[in-house]
């Protein structure tokens, strides 16, 4: 058995849900500046998650779904899932992200398992409180140790791919680490670096 771990925006996912989000409140140009600052390693993972998200106060959790069902999947992402699974690969995604956006898209593409966090949501609206396990710049590197206890792999059985600097704690934990598109933050931690945006380039790295 093998372990393949992804992130889910900008790597799964074309583009940043939080983003998605903003955008139909009307201020995505300032969610994405604080996005960017976070993924470039400028900014503390979790105050900029707690601050982006409470600028969602407000937003119907109907909208969020609404969203959350279209959003667009990288290129090549459900043939790399099913190619490493043909290779005995178990794929698992990590998110800074939602749960609202992961389940179903993982569902979709099918991955083994997702971890995210959650909105909180009141009478069917976003309160602009976020919470999970996946709040925290060391989470992913937590949570992909646990993984590997639980599974029996090792580090040199394990694949990891992401973009961002929230991506780091899990990249020390694998062997293989992909820089998909990535910031230059984690392209120095990479033992591949992939620059176009499409998945399958992956399964040449496998």
């Amino acid at each position: 058995m093998k372990l393949a771990v992804f992130d889910f925006d900008s790597t799964l996912m074309d583009g940043e849900t939080i983003d998605f989000f903003a955008d139909e409140l009307g201020f995505k140009e300032e969610v994405v500046s604080i996005t960017e600052r976070a993924m470039r390693g400028e900014l503390d993972f979790y105050a900029s998650l707690v601050e982006r998200v409470a600028l969602l106060k407000g937003l119907p959790y109907s909208k969020v779904e609404e969203i959350c069902k279209k959003l667009p999947m990288m290129n090549g992402a459900k043939e790399v899932v099913r190619g490493l699974k043909e290779r005995g690969y178990t794929v698992v995604c990590f998110s800074g992200g939602f749960r609202s956006a992961t389940k179903p898209a993982c569902e979709k593409l099918g991955i083994d398992a997702d971890f995210s966090n959650f909105l909180h949501v009141e009478d069917g609206i976003l309160t602009g409180a976020v919470g999970g396990e996946m709040m925290y710049s060391d989470a992913k590197g937590d949570m992909i140790v646990r993984l590997q206890n639980l599974l029996g792999i090792t580090r040199k059985e394990t694949l990891v791919v992401g973009d961002g600097a929230n991506d780091l704690s899990m990249f020390a934990y694998a062997d293989r680490r992909v820089a998909f598109c990535g910031k230059p933050i984690l392209k120095e931690a990479a033992t591949y670096c992939v620059e176009v945006k499409d998945l399958r380039e992956i399964l040449k790295i496998v």
